[in-house]
């Protein structure tokens, strides 16, 4: 990324964009991805003996109406469901859609119309939903508990519940709703409120100790890229905010440490890719389809999707893809 299309930080997103049409941005993104090429940088080992349960993590993918986010979004969901090693199912880690937080309902109903058509016409493979910031309409304007816009989003991803549980081949995936409410800006922060909190107990302990289990949440719980995600360093410190980090994350990993079947958790939100191993559980932030909002790489992130391999040992091995898009 060169001096010449540096890109802003988060803390500056939305002013930005509150003060660039569309237009702006969409006669940008055919140059800004016609450089990248790149191919699959982790491969499934040959010495594997038993086929993994492999799952595609497609976040933040932020699709609205225009060229690029349409067909980048159907892109991505061709190369899933076309893998030459079969993927089992989606989890889409959450932020559907652009939704900045200064426009109307109108449009954010064509942000959801657009995911949907491309959803339904491109893909065919089970998919299963977490809830994103992005995903609820003016999610940045202060609410103490969102719940209004949290349920056109259940509504439009067709979910029961903003977070839920599900088995696969040996594993349990356990879906978070990392999006709380407040009362001051930014309207929301990374965290479980008490119910979620008990219904996460009781699921993890209800659970067989011999049933490996994978964590999704939308805003990551641990991730060391949430330091580099806006000028975070200042007084010879680093800080993170807790809309871009769990603040209940203490409260989770003690809680993690006390379940050894606990192998992986999955995020998105950061836009940034990284893996992070603590205390025996991988903790893995998947980056974002549309990278710096449609708009190239964000702070040399390119946009990228992850296929999971989950294996019966408990292993799990991450697949990164970056793609172009070219016609």
């Amino acid at each position: 990324m060169n001096s010449n299309s540096s890109l802003q930080d988060r803390k500056s997103f939305f002013k930005t964009l509150g003060f660039l049409g569309v237009s702006t941005l969409l006669s940008k993104k055919l140059n800004a991805f016609s450089a990248l090429d790149h191919n699959n940088v982790t491969l499934i080992p040959a010495g594997d003996s038993h086929k993994p349960l492999r799952i595609a993590h497609l976040t933040d993918i932020h699709v609205f109406p225009g060229k690029v986010p349409e067909y980048g979004m159907a892109k991505v969901l061709e190369e899933v469901n076309n893998n030459n090693q079969k993927i089992d199912f989606i989890i889409n880690g959450g932020d559907a859609i652009l939704n900045k937080c200064s426009i109307s309902k109108s449009i954010i109903k064509q942000q959801w119309n657009t995911f949907n058509n491309i959803f339904e016409n491109q893909n065919s493979l089970e998919c299963y939903h977490c809830i994103g910031n992005h995903d609820l309409y003016s999610f940045a304007i202060p609410d103490n508990n969102h719940l209004e816009s949290k349920k056109w989003a259940l509504d439009e991803y067709k979910m029961a519940k903003p977070y839920y549980s599900f088995n696969k081949k040996g594993w349990k995936f356990i879906v978070l709703d990392s999006i709380h409410g407040r009362s001051s800006v930014p309207g929301y922060y990374g965290k479980l409120d008490e119910e979620q909190f008990n219904w996460l107990e009781t699921e993890l302990r209800i659970t067989p100790s011999d049933t490996f289990i994978c964590i999704v949440s939308h805003i990551p719980i641990l991730a060391i890229c949430t330091i580099f995600d806006g000028n975070n360093h200042s007084n010879k410190l680093w800080s993170v905010p807790d809309n871009c980090l769990h603040a209940d994350a203490t409260a989770l990993t003690k809680l993690f440490y006390k379940y050894k079947n606990i192998k992986v958790c999955l995020s998105g939100h950061i836009h940034l890719i990284d893996h992070v191993n603590y205390q025996g559980i991988d903790y893995y932030c998947n980056g974002a389809v549309s990278g710096s909002w449609w708009n190239g790489s964000y702070n040399d992130c390119d946009p990228a999707y992850a296929i999971m391999n989950f294996y019966n040992d408990g292993s799990c091995k991450r697949e990164l893809n970056y793609y172009s898009w070219s016609k």
